[in-house]
């Protein structure tokens, strides 16, 4: 009876999730995409690297969804003259109690977008990546435990670099998936443009899920299985980042110059998962490895100056490497 129940509750579950990308599309044209990869960072609790020009709805899809989701939303503008306190908050004198009080800053909400992360300075990257990691903030003397659940999103401009201060490799290695959000098509952006243009626009927005059903939802992802084969596959994949002349990628070999960490392995396991998961089943195809692989990949294998010179991306190569790699039943 209980696991007809659990049945039940998982099915109402992957239903919710495939009506929140239509909720989100009442504000937000097309991201469908952005939104599905928001949505595996938050139901695995990996943070996640949006990557795009300015002016393509990346803080509107993020503000939306966590209004879909019932989530505290806080988004803070990164720029050079930015403090850790300005993140994490500080201590105040209380005049009239003669006491200082702790002021906490506007990291501690649920979904925390930091805007144009590499314009901050190394001590506030630090800081950031520290409540990521740690899930919790030392203001004083005291540590404070970070809202569950807890999701950043950093955003990056690929085209304006100058005054920033780019995120060593080891940073960028933190955020679960690096998404690359694209212009919409001629018909996304005609309604984009009808819509923004109408001052009385403001749909309601239905709220799907609570914090409780989140949670909940991350224990049935948890719980989808992975055959041995296909975690030997992951394991293949993120070691020919490494080797790729062992795998016969000679051509790829040489603009490579750094493969990716174990953390890759750790994330590919779980962003499959939670494919799978929003595909209505319980166990991983390669299919799912193959479609998550390179939002997962495509920040932690590092080219040469060779590759820039040629116009070899990251996608190119994670695109050669998935070909070449066989799957062993």
């Amino acid at each position: 009876m209980e696991e007809v129940l659990s049945n039940d509750i998982r099915k109402e579950h992957q239903e919710k999730i495939n009506r929140v990308a239509s909720e989100v599309s009442k504000i937000v044209v097309g991201q469908e995409y952005m939104v599905n990869r928001l949505m595996v960072g938050l139901f695995t609790n990996g943070h996640i690297l949006l990557e795009g020009v300015p002016g393509i709805a990346k803080t509107l899809t993020v503000n939306t969804l966590a209004n879909v989701l019932h989530l505290d939303f806080q988004r803070i503008q990164f720029t050079p003259d930015l403090l850790p306190a300005d993140l994490i908050g500080t201590m105040i004198y209380n005049q009239k109690k003669a006491e200082f009080e702790v002021k906490k800053g506007p990291i501690f909400a649920n979904v925390v977008l930091a805007d144009e992360v590499n314009r901050a300075p190394a001590k506030v990257q630090s800081a950031l990546l520290e409540a990521m990691q740690e899930k919790t903030v030392t203001i004083g003397e005291h540590s404070y435990q970070l809202d569950r659940p807890f999701l950043v999103l950093a955003t990056q401009n690929p085209v304006d670099q100058e005054g920033t201060y780019s995120l060593p490799e080891a940073q960028i290695d933190r955020f679960m998936l690096k998404v690359k959000v694209n212009y919409p098509t001629k018909e996304e952006e005609l309604e984009v443009m009808r819509r923004m243009s109408n001052m009385k626009f403001k749909p309601e927005l239905e709220t799907l899920l609570t914090k409780e059903d989140i949670f909940a939802i991350r224990d049935e992802v948890n719980q989808v299985t992975i055959s041995d084969s296909l975690e030997r596959y992951i394991i293949e994949i993120v070691f020919a980042t490494r080797n790729p002349k062992e795998y016969g990628l000679d051509e790829e070999a040489y603009y490579m110059q750094f493969g990716a960490s174990p953390r890759a392995s750790i994330n590919l396991n779980l962003a499959a998962k939670a494919i799978a998961f929003f595909n209505q089943r319980d166990y991983v195809l390669p299919e799912d490895i193959k479609e998550i692989a390179a939002d997962v990949l495509n920040h932690r294998i590092i080219l040469n100056y060779e590759a820039e010179a040629d116009g070899i991306t990251t996608e190119h190569i994670i695109e050669k490497l998935l070909k070449k790699i066989p799957i062993n039943h």
